[in-house]
């Protein structure tokens, strides 16, 4: 009965519901996930900051006009015009200015390689995401068996009362042994509600990463995890797959370049102009020029700025040590991340092995210590050690199970093939 409630209760939410694997809910989560939106927004900053960038390489037209009305027209003696009635004057003035050591391109490929780093950032944030998803995903059915185990303890511990009930009535046992029974199923009933408590809670937790409805049953399949590379070759993986590191190889590529940019304006601006001018007034003066077109070239050197661009080219230099420093930091810790994510996946798939064996035993020994009370040739206690043994190793096997497909998910993520892995449908 216990068994088929914990049914129910896994299953009446989702009656009629959609049904999710990994992939499945990784691919709704992207659509729902602020923070996978937040960093496709700093790629969109990236790329118009692109387009600023070669704005400024193209020339800047400009067109004017001025309309003026006088208080009334003044001749001299002779009749010339000295003030019109009304007059106006209109054109068109392109303007292009860059420094003689053209670091207006450098700015261009700064803002380039910006777009790329922000590519590999959001590649970073959805890497990160699939983890998140992943883990949400795995508790939901850890808690799910977990409610299972907590049903099925709820019913062996029933019939165990039930025997115990039956031989205190012929007299085999005294009333402590149906006082120890009451206690047990007790707490496995407690168990139980928590158990049932917890996955709804991983259930809301769920819904709340990936942004699915609440109505929903989730789809176990066994992923490929066979075939890990050795320590060594994951190693080389991640220093050439891993979007964290690209991206801060990236703000280097982008330092060298801001110090070129700053170095560049120690050089003199060179500026060029083109003007078309057109004018009219009423009455017209006899020396009125009514069109005329001009161009011209500039040249500017800026040798004195009160130690501002000295200052900005050491600001550069600085910041390019600083990343140059980051990205020595960050392939420390991906070394370190990933060799406790390779271990800790070796462990748990040694750990499963031995657990699933000490499960079967632990289900076989419990038949038969129950089979044996039911003789009268085992104990309470002896019933009790059994049916605890028979829990613990649901408990563990159960955490072993998902734990290592979840360690397998964090060796893929250290190791920067995750989203790979999961776009390519594992």
């Amino acid at each position: 009965m216990m068994i088929l409630l914990a049914v129910f209760v896994m299953n009446a939410p989702a009656g009629f519901a959609q049904e999710y694997s990994l992939r499945d809910l990784y691919a709704e989560a992207v659509k729902n996930s602020e923070k996978i939106k937040y960093a496709e927004e700093n790629l969109y900053i990236a790329q118009m900051g692109r387009m600023k960038a070669w704005a400024v390489l193209l020339p800047k037209v400009t067109a004017f006009g001025s309309y003026n009305r006088y208080s009334e027209a003044i001749f001299t003696v002779s009749g010339a015009v000295l003030q019109p009635n009304e007059g106006g004057n209109w054109g068109v003035r392109a303007d292009e200015s860059f420094s003689l050591s053209i670091r207006e391109l450098d700015a261009l490929k700064i803002s380039g390689q910006l777009v790329t780093k922000s590519e590999f950032d959001l590649e970073n944030t959805k890497s990160d995401f699939i983890l998140s998803v992943a883990t949400a995903y795995y508790d939901t059915l850890k808690t799910k068996k977990a409610l299972e185990i907590a049903a099925a303890n709820v019913e062996r511990l029933t019939q165990y009362r039930f025997f115990v009930e039956k031989r205190l009535k012929v007299g085999e046992v005294t009333r402590t042994a149906l006082l120890r029974a009451d206690g047990e199923l007790s707490g496995a009933q407690s168990d139980y509600l928590r158990a049932t408590n917890a996955f709804q809670l991983a259930r809301a937790a769920l819904v709340r990463v990936t942004g699915i409805e609440e109505n929903f049953r989730l789809k176990e399949e066994a992923l490929d995890f066979s075939g890990v590379d050795p320590f060594d070759r994951l190693r080389q993986t991640a220093f050439q797959m891993r979007p964290d590191l690209k991206s801060y190889n990236m703000q280097i590529q982008v330092a060298e370049r801001q110090v070129k940019y700053a170095r560049g304006a120690f050089w003199p601006y060179v500026g060029f102009y083109a003007i078309y001018n057109g004018a009219d007034q009423n009455p017209a003066a006899a020396n009125l020029v009514r069109e005329s077109m001009l161009a011209g070239v500039a040249l500017t050197f800026p040798f004195f700025e009160g130690g501002l661009r000295v200052a900005e080219l050491k600001e550069a230099k600085s910041k390019e040590r600083q990343s140059r420093l980051a990205f020595d930091d960050l392939k420390k810790n991906v070394e370190i991340e990933l060799r406790g994510a390779w271990l800790d996946l070796e462990t748990q798939k040694g750990t499963l092995k031995f657990l699933e064996d000490q499960l079967v035993f632990a289900h076989d020994n419990y038949n038969a210590v129950l089979r044996q009370y039911q003789n009268g040739l085992a104990t309470s206690l002896d019933v009790m050690d059994a049916n605890t043994l028979l829990l613990t190793s649901e408990r563990n096997t159960v955490e072993a199970l998902y734990g290592y497909q979840l360690a397998h998910l964090r060796v893929r993520k250290a190791s920067g093939t995750l989203l790979q892995f999961i776009q390519e449908g594992y």
